[in-house]
């Protein structure tokens, strides 16, 4: 098991936290996201590292922009 915090520009709101979880939650090997609008921080725990450019696009998905880790 792995973690990571990335840093997301965007969120406002407990949807805008829902519409990342979701895009993220769908990327093979993920078991949980947390994602935070005040703080911009989304917390992904996955079964093995993941390639960035895969969380990036489920985040460009929802609409937000990932600044990168954080």
């Amino acid at each position: 098991m792995t973690e990571a915090v990335y840093s997301v520009a965007g969120m406002s709101c407990g949807h805008c936290e829902a519409a990342v979880s979701r895009e993220v939650t769908a990327i093979p090997g993920v078991t949980s996201v947390t994602a935070v609008a005040k703080s911009g921080l989304v917390t992904v725990a996955s079964e093995q590292p993941l390639d960035e450019a895969a969380v990036r696009a489920a985040v460009d998905e929802a609409g937000y922009e990932l600044v990168g880790p954080a």
